[in-house]
């Protein structure tokens, strides 16, 4: 494995589950054109003209330890008050998705396209996979952006480790869950292959980062539930999807990989599920919509000891609503509540029109836990 600095060796002592003094900081991804050339103490208009430059100066001076998501360009598509004349997709009252020429608007739409043309599609992909070029590409991408960073930020993988996935982007929230109602044979099915298929990927995920020395990290990120519950009854999910995402996470689970899941709306129900697949760390929780943070840094993952946490100050609620005091405040009982083996971070984007002192504290907090860790406080 290459030299690191100071702070990506903070963060891979972190997920590798060893001990340290402080806790590194996680991505910090500031979507506002002005703030983050502020942060990375250039030019106004600088960001545009040089996107990767400016943004990889703003994560250096902030001080951020580790990166898993490098989207140094996604601000790109933002205005100053957020996305702008932008088309609405399938799920945000655009027109119904079109797949190989069949319109999504109803349940048997979506039945007929996966029996005609997903399945076929995938039974494809499973047939043609080369391992040998999974290898490479996993080690030429991984390489390339941590080339990028250079030596002091951490990159670490995110979506690489593959599972099955409820295609409502896809399809249509409406099209794709009444299909999960009235078909479950046919979703099942869809969820199988995608498991055969995700277990060819991280065998060869596996072998690509021992052959590389990349660290064994992984976020997985795919949103199953909304501010309310689950967008699936946690029954029909452990009888449909939770045999194949346990079966398809396992080469990468024996390999002893931190798998970190994505926490957005209120994912309480599916977690003990997760934690039995094999899943040993969470990123991100909208603590407002239920989220118990203090009960899950108390669970223990399937192969012993603690979970790796990756805590965010809310890009929901306090960063965007807050004063800095309650920044203090939540960062505070973040470090108080977690567990040994912890990063500190934006719970995800920080929106356009978040104030600047508000998220001015927040990398202050950074700093001063890098240095002092758990045993300090704001």
């Amino acid at each position: 494995m290459r030299s690191f600095g100071d702070n990506a060796m903070l963060a891979l002592y972190t997920i590798n589950r060893q001990p340290t003094s402080g806790i590194p900081t996680g991505f910090c991804h500031i979507m506002e054109h002005s703030l983050i050339e502020r942060f990375a103490n250039v030019s106004p208009g600088s960001y545009i003209n040089d996107p990767y430059g400016v943004y990889n100066k703003m994560m250096h001076n902030v001080g951020v330890c580790m990166i898993d998501q490098y989207i140094a360009d996604n601000p790109l598509t933002m205005e100053a008050s957020g996305y702008e004349g932008e088309v609405k997709g399938v799920n945000e009252g655009g027109e119904a998705a079109v797949l190989d020429g069949i319109q999504m608007l109803d349940p048997e739409d979506a039945a007929r396209h996966m029996e005609e043309y997903l399945i076929p599609q995938l039974k494809e992909k499973i047939k043609n996979f080369s391992e040998p070029e999974a290898i490479q590409s996993f080690i030429n991408y991984e390489s390339q952006v941590q080339a990028i960073l250079g030596d002091d930020i951490l990159k670490v993988s995110h979506g690489t480790v593959k599972f099955p996935h409820l295609l409502y982007v896809e399809y249509g929230y409406e099209p794709f869950f009444t299909a999960y109602l009235l078909y479950p044979d046919i979703i099942e099915k869809v969820f199988s292959l995608q498991a055969d298929y995700a277990i060819l990927c991280n065998t060869a995920l596996v072998k690509a980062f021992e052959r590389a020395g990349l660290p064994k990290y992984c976020r997985l990120d795919h949103d199953m539930a909304d501010s309310r519950d689950m967008l699936c009854s946690p029954s029909s999910l452990e009888k449909l999807w939770v045999p194949h995402f346990a079966r398809s996470i396992k080469p990468v689970v024996d390999a002893d990989f931190t798998l970190l899941w994505h926490c957005d709306g209120n994912l309480m129900q599916l977690v003990p599920y997760l934690l039995d697949s094999g899943v040993n760390g969470f990123q991100g929780f909208q603590y407002e919509d239920g989220m118990d943070f203090i009960n899950i840094c108390k669970m223990k993952p399937k192969r012993g000891g603690h979970l790796v946490i990756q805590a965010g100050v809310s890009v929901t609620r306090t960063l965007p609503f807050g004063t800095p005091d309650d920044i203090v405040r939540e960062m505070s009982f973040l470090v108080e509540n977690g567990t040994p083996h912890m990063l500190l971070s934006m719970s995800s984007s920080c929106v356009p029109g978040t104030p600047y002192e508000n998220i001015k504290t927040c990398i202050e907090g950074f700093h001063y836990y890098r240095r002092h860790g758990v045993g300090g406080r704001l």
